[in-house]
């Protein structure tokens, strides 16, 4: 039942962020709860076999680039992340969804600071169009001004969540490098949430879930019935 509950949940989670810009899916991994009884009669069909979940982990496949006409909108194509400053630290994405701040500021739509490639905040000026090259570089009047970080982490199984679209090393000592995937301007990343996927996953999930509950009362009125007739016997 927990593991039914605990799938149930990354899937209402999963779902609530299909139109999230950068999203990546959380998975699950599957193994069996075998209990001592179980395990001593190697009993295949014992109802002690259970499924349970083993761990989480996050699926970094691409989703899909759409055009979005807006000249402060970016995506990746390929590997690679932005690298944004927190009140908790750098943390990387793939939503780039960006805006200007008064001060001229390149900021996720949280206030949070997008970071150049010498690890200072990407500042433009607001009185001027912005035009991006595939390396991260951003023009204004002909002039490069500055260059996004793209960066990359050899393993991104060691990266955690930190909200919905923004990541961190598990490991803060963990090095980041350039990434090998390319800056496209006007564009966004959709989630990579397959959503006939998700659909029947959802299905299978609850008609397991309500399986699980009908066991649970079959076994409540099985015992029940025990203890009333044992109570009728005694008397």
């Amino acid at each position: 039942m927990r593991a039914r509950m605990e799938s149930l949940d990354l899937l209402a989670n999963n779902i609530a962020n299909a139109e999230t810009g950068g999203y990546k899916v959380d998975r699950e991994f599957y193994n069996l709860y075998i209990s001592p009884e179980a395990a001593a009669t190697a009993d295949e069909s014992d109802p002690s076999e259970l499924p349970v979940i083993e761990k989480n982990y996050i699926d970094f496949s691409p989703g899909t680039l759409r055009d979005t006409a807006n000249p402060l909108d970016f995506a990746i194509q390929g590997t690679g992340f932005f690298a944004i400053d927190t009140p908790a630290g750098v943390a990387y994405t793939r939503n780039g969804s960006f805006q200007l701040s008064p001060t001229g500021a390149l900021t996720t739509a949280d206030g949070y600071t997008v970071r150049d490639a010498a690890g200072k905040p990407v500042t433009l000026n607001t009185a001027m169009p912005v035009e991006a090259a595939a390396d991260g570089t951003l023009r204004q009047g002909g002039q490069p001004v500055t260059q996004i970080a793209l960066v990359s982490f050899g393993d991104t199984t060691a990266l955690v969540k930190q909200g919905n679209t923004l990541f961190r090393p598990a490991d803060p000592d963990a090095k980041s490098a350039p990434a090998q995937g390319q800056l496209q301007q006007g564009k966004l990343e959709s989630s990579n949430l397959g959503a006939a996927e998700s659909a029947v996953r959802l299905v299978s999930v609850m008609r397991q879930f309500d399986m699980l509950q009908r066991a649970m009362r079959i076994g409540t009125d099985m015992n029940r019935k025990a203890v009333e007739e044992v109570a009728r016997v005694n008397s």
